[in-house]
């Protein structure tokens, strides 16, 4: 019997297959990446163990065909109860001084692929009054630093949109879940594939596992939380910094950025 049905961007590792990995137990699941080597080995491990019935979907979000290809596969998929937009990269370097291209494809799959995944399952979610999306946002959201300009603003972009959608759809009574996943630091190939030094970048107490990171999403999701960060260290900076004057959050992210 088919169970219902969750899609992940970003599944074939880090956060993502993390997620596949819980859902598995009780969803079918839809795993989306740009690896489909790795989606298939992932996917043949989940149906082995869990007995969900795996979709894989090769899709580069980058770019315009590969977002047309997700939304047309999700478009009217009556099982579809979770969408999970999870797929995102980092840069290195002054906004300037960095390849545009890069740049460019950092907002399309940060920012359109999100928008066009959304449109696409709110519409069956919203006629059946069921299901949820959790948009995988960021720290960076609330706390900027130089050399990741487009990082923190895509991302923050990410958190506004998903609680505009958080208020439509409490203006409707619907009982649609939305979440902006906040994490920080978190262990996964996102710094490798930047080749930066986790040591430099912060201190091993406030990098978090993906595992820690998932719960904490899926946790907030039965809540019908709407920003979820996981950690209590970055709680606690979010609350603090998004209180104080911009003078004194700007001195701060400056010397943040100098570190």
């Amino acid at each position: 019997m088919s169970r219902p049905l969750a899609a992940i961007t970003g599944a074939s590792s880090g956060i993502g297959a993390v997620f596949a990995r819980r859902l598995a137990v009780d969803h079918d699941l839809l795993l989306i990446a740009r690896r489909q080597d790795r989606l298939e080995k992932l996917g043949g491990e989940l149906a082995r163990d869990f007995g969900a019935a795996v979709e894989t979907l090769e899709a580069d979000l980058a770019t315009d065909a590969g977002i047309a290809r997700v939304v047309k596969r999700i478009s009217g998929e009556d099982r579809l109860v979770l969408l999970i937009n999870n797929a995102g990269f980092g840069t290195r370097g002054l906004f300037w001084e960095a390849p545009l291209e890069e740049q460019e494809r950092m907002h399309t799959l940060h920012v359109m692929a999100t928008m066009c995944l959304c449109h696409a399952a709110l519409r069956g979610m919203t006629a059946r009054n069921r299901g949820a999306l959790v948009n995988v946002a960021s720290v960076a959201a609330f706390v900027r630093r130089s050399g990741a300009a487009s990082y923190g603003a895509t991302k923050s972009w990410m958190a506004v949109f998903t609680e505009a959608l958080f208020l439509e759809l409490r203006g409707i009574k619907s009982e649609v879940v939305v979440q902006a996943l906040c994490p920080g630091y978190t262990y996964s190939e996102f710094h490798d594939t930047m080749q930066v030094s986790r040591k430099t970048m912060a201190s091993p107490r406030y990098w978090l596992t993906a595992e820690r990171v998932v719960d904490a999403s899926l946790k907030g999701l039965r809540k019908r939380k709407l920003f979820v960060i996981p950690g209590w260290h970055y709680r606690l900076i979010v609350a603090l910094i998004t209180k104080l004057p911009s003078s004194l959050r700007l001195a701060i992210e400056s010397r943040v950025s100098r570190r």
